[in-house]
């Protein structure tokens, strides 16, 4: 398939904002598609390369540039994908100059529109609304699937390319299984401003410690043990004594999922950027284990002894969870349905020093991937993880560094992210400096006093209170919005949706939106 075919559905996806539009226009995209490519297509559409980041910059870019463009679309699909797999395999000594020809023959060849698409897909720019949740319910309209099987051989599988495949090729994705050493997407939580908000919800409920750690999933089979990130990277170099301490369980295979946290001499949790030193260093393991040693606290079993229980009920999988896990290493745990007894659960996890706790129904399965309201989390302050849109040059003694921020929540309907405003509140000079760099990397345009960047850093922001405000796309903005934290352990698509700021601010006023 020709490359301005892909230009012209990604013109007419951006210029609807109706959802089920979207779908139809994607759905018959997907349709068109040869089987080698239905993975180039699929990630083209959803706004990344199928080779990752490459290495281009604006910069690198800019100096591509052809002086002319192609009067007639003659690019394929494969001909651009070809193209990129030699641009992400040209290293070494003499390699910037052959980029740049490589790159510069590829955009030659492309019409002015196809430049421009392409520029936007290389910079991570590419800004249509076809998001992975609508392109999931796309692959599903394509195949005649039923969208609940596309959701959860993605799950499962964690790669849309590979599930699309199976999707529109063999017209099933029943293949798709759990499988040891491959990591699923965690199931997340919604926010809720209450317990009795979440008693309600829920009737009788776990309550769980919600720790400020770095979220982990653990498998093991026979005497191999390797470790997860929250973003499906392997850490197990980075955490001896959680492989240690899984060599000792009982159970041959197992999937474990849970927080590490590093605790302070008196007991208490260290925040949560300095347990994450532990996973940002390849070397002096063994000095940074000995300075800052970690603790696991697991909260759920998805799979044991060659049984897959993620379509189990919470009660079932806590259960399996308690037969391998020695007592010290469960997440505290108290199961009621009374208002009063929860509140006192809710204080002794603060008194622990941990953020708040974790509401669970007790019969509903593992939604992975999936922020589904079987699991609520509630906190003493209000945050919402949001994304960076673009920040401000500061003024004064913040002259030189990135400032003010500008943050969004996910709108999953369109695709984009919606602005709620912004901050300077809470950044720390380190976080000044640090933000400032890597904002840079992100930078897709800038003005005299705003750099723009790519919706990829998420950030958690505490608030106060939510208002009406026809200052922002939403109508909303927070209130006393300050930087709690950096979220590097979290993409784009898992920060808050702007249904759930709506629906906070609903509760919060007592009103609807």
């Amino acid at each position: 398939m020709l490359l301005c075919d892909l230009v012209h559905t990604s013109r007419r996806l951006a210029e609807t904002s109706s959802r089920l539009e979207k779908i139809a226009r994607l759905s018959s995209y997907l349709e068109r598609l040869s089987f080698d490519e239905i993975a180039i297509g699929v990630s083209y559409c959803v706004g990344r390369l199928r080779q990752g980041n490459i290495g281009i910059g604006p910069a690198l870019l800019q100096a591509a540039q052809p002086a002319q463009a192609a009067h007639h679309p003659c690019l394929t699909l494969t001909d651009v994908d070809q193209g990129f797999e030699k641009l992400a395999h040209t290293t070494g000594p003499g390699s910037a100059e052959a980029r740049l020809r490589l790159l510069r023959a590829l955009l030659a060849k492309a019409t002015r529109d196809e430049q421009q698409f392409l520029a936007q897909l290389i910079q991570g720019a590419l800004r249509q609304g076809a998001m992975e949740g609508i392109m999931v319910e796309a692959i599903a309209r394509a195949a005649h699937l039923p969208v609940s099987e596309v959701r959860r051989a993605l799950m499962l599988e964690g790669d849309l390319a590979a599930v699309a495949q199976a999707a529109l090729a063999q017209g099933t994705v029943q293949a798709f299984h759990l499988t040891l050493f491959k990591p699923v997407l965690p199931m997340l939580a919604q926010p809720v401003s209450d317990l009795s908000e979440a008693l309600e919800h829920l009737g009788e409920a776990a309550f769980e410690y919600k720790m400020d750690g770095v979220r982990i999933q653990l498998h093991k089979m026979g005497h191999e043990v390797r470790v997860f990130t929250r973003t499906l990277h392997d850490v197990t170099h980075a955490v001896p004594e959680l492989v240690e301490l899984a060599q000792g369980m009982p159970a041959q295979t197992v999937v474990l999922d849970g927080e590490v946290l590093a605790f302070r001499v008196d007991g208490t949790p260290h925040p949560f950027q300095t347990t994450m030193r532990r996973f940002g260093r390849k070397t002096h393991v063994a000095t940074l284990r000995h300075h800052l040693p970690l603790t696991p606290f697991f909260f759920d079993c998805l799979h044991l002894a060659g049984e897959d229980l993620i379509d189990q009920p919470t009660r079932l999988r806590v259960a399996a969870l308690q037969q391998v896990v020695p007592e010290p290493f469960l997440t505290p745990r108290f199961v009621t349905p009374h208002l009063e007894e929860a509140r006192q659960f809710f204080k002794q996890a603060l008194a622990a020093g941990h953020e708040g706790v974790m509401a669970k129904a007790l019969d509903a399965p593992y939604e992975a991937g999936c922020r589904g309201s079987t699991w609520l989390k509630m906190k003493h302050i209000h945050t919402l993880d949001l994304v960076i849109l673009a920040a401000e040059w500061g003024h004064g003694r913040r002259k030189g560094w990135l400032s003010n921020l500008h943050l969004g929540a996910r709108d999953p309907a369109s695709g984009q992210f919606v602005m709620l405003g912004k901050t300077f509140k809470g950044l720390t000079d380190a976080l000044l400096e640090w933000q400032t760099q890597t904002l840079q990397t992100l930078k897709v345009a800038q003005d005299e006093s705003t750099v723009y960047v790519r919706p990829e850093l998420v950030v958690e922001i505490a608030f106060n209170d939510i208002q009406a405000s026809p200052h922002y796309p939403a109508g909303l903005a927070l209130r006393f919005a300050r930087v709690k934290r950096f979220r590097p352990d979290k993409s784009a698509n898992q920060a808050d949706t702007i249904d759930t700021v709506r629906a906070l601010y609903t509760r919060l006023k007592g009103g609807t939106f």
